[in-house]
């Protein structure tokens, strides 16, 4: 089936659906395929369920004119959530990076819907399937929308920007990520500099953190720049206290201001500059970019300060390299207090780097006192050092549940696959 006659089904149906779990009446199923799952094998059922069609690229076994095959259905996605978002002529603003680039969507989501109607990534859906997913859930009544866009490998962004066409971006950063795929930080550098590539080549517009001269290099040649940092930038702002939530003091028409955010972290600093540039830029007036900020929570184990009993956790337990566990680990050891309990994951997709990467980070620690080191899983195994150790994280949940600290601040963080947020529940 042709693309535009697709779209007129979904403008009858407009709710997609690619697991027959979270079906609902009327949604149109895409039957997707993976290493461990072929969605074609549960067509019947979407039917049964109520699916108004299935996009399917194997024959079901079955006749069923609300059967509609085609060559490859992940590829009908993307290419539907193109044709759906050339429906709209409002600012599409990509946003990736290393480190913060879902903090950054959601304060940039927080500014922008203060003001406008704006549709943005749900969660952590930044990959193949999210991204097209998001865009299909873009409404009429949209005047902004924000997609995060993640990436482990080379042309992975570029094939976003394909069927997203982005008319504004943000890169937070390129720091020591899925090096797996990336092979090295230039890697990284090239392959999230694939929506800077997009953004020269369609008169777009990049909001940029001016601190980071990779990124003033990287950003050359692209039409519109909005620059924001910490000095002689368009948008200027620093570090006003960061303990245990992050003030930023900025400057504004009217004099010195400050935001009183709930993020924990110094390095939370270019997220929000990064939020109150793009609200500047699209006139989003400075006391409703101050509020939003202010009213934004973390509840998704990014930057979270969690009060239980006489202790407090910073949970920062969503993902984990060598940039961000740096930045945690020195961020932590500034911050007020002697009882100061570390426990941390093993970092993944770090390729042939991984060891060398996990000896840095024990190195780092022990240039600090802590009142307690505790490491989990993966390359940590193979090092020698001073520290608590333990394989799994349920063997670490153990130890804790029989050793409970009082009167102690935790950092908990590690790669996502860890599971590092279920340590938080024994503390």
């Amino acid at each position: 089936m042709q693309i535009d006659k697709l779209y007129q089904l979904f403008l009858q149906y407009p709710s997609v659906q690619t697991d027959t779990r979270k079906l609902k009446k009327d949604d149109i199923f895409f039957a997707l395929k993976g290493p461990n799952f072929n969605g074609n094998l549960f067509a019947k059922q979407a039917l049964k369920k109520g699916a108004a069609y299935v996009i399917a690229d194997e024959p079901p076994g079955f006749e069923d004119s609300r059967i509609i095959l085609t060559d490859d259905v992940l590829t009908a996605l993307q290419q539907l959530a193109g044709y759906h978002r050339r429906q709209f002529a409002i600012p599409f603003v990509a946003i990736t990076g290393s480190n913060g680039k879902t903090t950054t969507k959601e304060l940039v989501h927080a500014v922008l819907s203060s003001t406008y109607k704006t549709y943005t990534t749900q969660g952590n859906l930044n990959n193949h399937i999210g991204i097209p997913l998001t865009i299909l859930n873009i409404e009429p009544d949209a005047e902004m929308a924000i997609i995060e866009m993640g990436a482990n490998h080379l042309k992975e962004i570029e094939g976003y920007c394909r069927y997203t066409e982005p008319t504004h971006g943000i890169i937070t950063n390129c720091g020591k990520a899925h090096l797996e795929g990336f092979g090295s930080v230039e890697g990284v550098r090239k392959a999230k500099g694939e929506l800077y590539d997009y953004l020269k080549l369609h008169d777009g517009t990049a909001f940029v953190m001016w601190d980071y001269d990779y990124l003033k290099e990287m950003s050359k040649g692209i039409p519109h720049i909005v620059t924001y940092g910490t000095l002689g930038t368009e948008v200027a702002g620093n570090i006003h206290k960061a303990d245990p939530f992050l003030e930023v003091a900025l400057m504004t028409k009217k004099g010195r201001s400050v935001i009183h955010s709930a993020l924990v972290g110094d390095y939370n600093l270019p997220n929000i500059l990064a939020a109150v540039a793009t609200g500047r830029y699209f006139n989003v007036k400075d006391d409703k970019i101050k509020a939003a900020i202010e009213a934004y929570h973390p509840s998704n184990s990014r930057s979270q300060l969690i009060d239980k009993g006489s202790n407090k956790i910073i949970l920062d337990a969503y993902n984990a390299n060598p940039s961000s566990m740096k930045a945690a680990i020195e961020n932590f050891a500034g911050t007020a207090g002697s009882n100061k309990i570390l426990i941390l994951g093993a970092m993944m997709e770090l390729g042939k780097e991984s060891a060398r990467e996990h000896e840095d980070l024990v190195e780092l620690l022990k240039h600090y006192l802590w009142k307690d080191v505790i490491l989990v899983g993966g390359d940590f195994a193979h090092l020698v050092h001073p520290f608590r150790f333990f394989n799994t994280t349920q063997e670490a949940r153990e130890w804790l549940l029989q050793h409970p600290s009082e009167n102690s601040v935790f950092l908990v963080k590690g790669s996502r696959s860890m599971q590092m947020e279920t340590i938080a529940d024994v503390l």
